[in-house]
């Protein structure tokens, strides 16, 4: 079988597509065929070992993928040959076959592309935990997101709608905003790209807080960080919370604890994967909740393009770019 691989530290003009061996069910796991893989952030991370896991190379990225179970191994009870599922992998998903913990498939409705399930459980999965489990949001609270039109942005702007809050998406062109108004967004921000001065930073700040209102908003969702980061929170409502989603504009950001002082503000961080492993059972109750969203038709993912596994490489350069809208999706025939 094919599969693109990782051998050394760098960017995807590093990765290389190989045949290597089919895997092997073992004991509690499972063999996927891969149909479709989702390409997220973490996977420009992996790649040149910033991420919060570091696997052995050689290694496949990939952390989502949807397809067929081809075999299941000893005590795997949930899922079986010929069931079509999603799962949640860390990396491995960018190859035809893939062998994982069969607790991380989750089973999808029959009338679920493979493309539109290989794009659903990180973006919406990590959303779905930020703002239900971390941030509380509540109906009538302001929900300022950034990188709107991104998949975690996307997700959450329709997540977002869904608890009744107003949604202000804030994005880096008219075009994404648009988008994010199409996905249910209540209004938009355009915003400048850094790096800001001091005064840069102050107008960042006084368009954010014009975008959400003279009280600021309750909840900002935050998946970039960089120089946004700061202005941001400047513009947060009392008691509000800020949720460290991640870091997609490039630097960690620096913050002035001051702030938070001032504002009476929560910054909570948002590391959806550390959860999942702790609390397996709160997140099938999470996934079987977005789920029944996907089945009535309240969400739906954005599949903006999609790349064959040979030009996977460059999926993930056109994600590290923060030109895509949506979701990327890779292909595997």
């Amino acid at each position: 079988m094919k599969a693109l691989l990782s051998k050394e530290v760098g960017g995807p003009d590093t990765l290389v597509l190989e045949n290597v061996p089919s895997p092997e069910a073992k004991p509690g796991f499972a063999v996927v065929q891969v149909k479709a893989v989702g390409v997220n952030f973490p996977d420009v991370l992996i790649i040149e070992d910033k991420y919060q896991f570091k696997p052995a190379r050689p290694f496949a990225p990939g952390g989502e993928i949807a397809g067929i179970v081809k075999s299941v191994g000893e005590g795997v009870t949930h899922v079986k040959p010929g069931d079509r599922v999603l799962g949640n992998t860390g990396w491995g998903g960018m190859a035809e076959e893939l062998a994982l913990e069969a607790h991380r498939l989750v089973k999808i409705p029959d009338a679920m592309p493979f493309d539109e399930a290989a794009a659903f459980i990180m973006t919406y999965g990590t959303s779905w935990h930020a703002l239900k489990d971390r941030a509380d949001l509540k109906a009538g609270q302001t929900l300022l997101v950034l990188g709107a039109a991104g998949g975690v942005g996307l997700a959450a702007v329709e997540l977002g709608k869904q608890m009744g809050a107003r949604v202000v998406a804030a994005a880096s062109s008219q075009e994404k905003v648009d988008l994010c108004i199409q996905h249910g967004a209540d209004s938009g921000v355009v915003y400048p790209r850094g790096p800001f001065d001091r005064d840069g930073q102050k107008a960042l700040a006084g368009l954010f807080k014009d975008a959400t209102g003279p009280n600021g908003a309750d909840v900002i969702y935050d998946p970039i960080g960089d120089a946004y980061a700061e202005p941001a929170l400047r513009s947060i409502a009392w008691e509000g919370k800020y949720l460290v989603v991640g870091f997609a504009a490039g630097e960690i950001p620096k913050i002035p604890l001051n702030l938070a002082l001032l504002k009476g503000c929560d910054i909570v961080g948002v590391f959806w994967g550390g959860w999942v492993a702790k609390n397996p059972a709160r997140h099938q109750a999470n996934v079987a909740e977005l789920l029944e969203m996907y089945t009535a038709g309240k969400i739906k993912p954005f599949v903006s393009e999609r790349f064959p596994l040979a030009r996977a490489a460059d999926a993930i350069k056109h994600l590290a770019s923060r030109k895509a809208m949506g979701k990327v999706v890779v292909t595997v025939d």
